[in-house]
């Protein structure tokens, strides 16, 4: 029975891939979980045709005993749940154990920002000296592109895999926003603010004079600094670090997703509604969304101090 597990596992990955679009990283993280879950079953002699409620209990115990966090315990539930509605679903077995298990307690754990004025200082200094003409061009286009990333990044709140990834083609029309394509493809339409226009047309009349005078026509907006593909997640991190470095700010508090949050956190403050920020984000679902909530405690509360006729003073 245990040799057909892998295959088992391989046939919910599949189905996920073809119903709900999910993107290699998804696919690797159900992956690992899920074969680990059976691999501890074999252990006990069970597989997940026959696992009970309690053997599942008894595996997140010993994966909560091992010190993995809650939220990552709570991860790994999830992935055994849908697994076992797979196999009830494809007539693998007539009940599905993994129901009632209740998901490890988790603290609510606040997404890490900036406030609107760490994110002005921060733009402000990543502007500095783009304009003189006696540095070198390599390290004159590279800080336009760190300059243009940033810009981009807080107008947008694109995930950092969304932004690297754009094409050259990107901005170039008259409308008024992007076109993204998101996790599992989903496409979604985002606004584009006039600075983050005029950054991306700085960078980009630059970047053509510096590709033509290699001889080089490419096909990304942000183009690596090798020899193809586009530019790494990881040397944008690197780069914003050190610009966040110039301007005061800790590296420990500063990465791309916390630009992504300052983006969704500073339009709640200011009014915006949590479906459009969902939106904006490319969400699939509002429950994502709805870590920003505290935003919007914070703005009730402030709503009813200063609006509501009792509390005057």
């Amino acid at each position: 029975m245990t040799r057909n597990i892998p295959r088992l596992i391989e046939a919910f990955l599949e189905m996920i891939a073809a119903e709900r679009g999910a993107t290699k990283n998804t696919l690797d993280a159900y992956a690992c979980d899920l074969a680990d879950y059976a691999a501890e079953l074999a252990r006990v002699g069970k597989t997940p045709q026959n696992a009970a409620t309690g053997d599942i209990r008894a595996y997140l115990s010993l994966v909560a005993a091992r010190g993995l966090k809650p939220a990552s315990s709570a991860r790994k539930l999830s992935s055994i749940r849908q697994f076992h509605r797979f196999l009830v679903a494809d007539g693998r077995r007539s009940d599905d154990p993994a129901l009632i298990v209740e998901a490890p307690r988790r603290g609510r754990r606040l997404p890490k920002t900036l406030s609107v004025a760490e994110v002005d200082h921060l733009l402000a200094v990543s502007k500095e000296g783009l304009d003189d003409d006696a540095r070198p061009a390599p390290e004159r286009l590279r800080a336009l592109r760190t300059a243009c990333l940033l810009e981009l990044l807080y107008a947008t709140g694109l995930r950092v895999s969304e932004l690297v990834a754009l094409p050259a083609t990107a901005a170039q029309t008259k409308e008024p926003f992007i076109h993204v394509r998101g996790k599992g493809g989903r496409e979604r339409l985002v606004p584009l603010p006039g600075e983050a226009r005029r950054a991306i047309a700085a960078y980009r009349e630059f970047l053509a004079k510096t590709l033509a005078g290699a001889g080089v026509a490419g096909c990304w907006l942000f183009p690596a600094d090798s020899t193809s593909g586009h530019l790494t997640r990881q040397a944008f991190a690197r780069d914003l670090k050190a610009c966040a470095a110039a301007a005061g700010i800790g590296s420990a508090r500063i990465s791309p997703h916390v630009l992504r949050h300052a983006f969704a956190s500073h339009l709640l403050q200011n009014g915006a509604d949590l479906r459009v920020v969902q939106e904006l984000l490319g969400h699939a679902d509002i429950s994502t969304t709805q870590i920003y909530t505290h935003v919007l405690d914070e703005r009730m509360k402030a709503m009813v101090r200063d609006l509501h006729p009792l509390t005057g003073g």
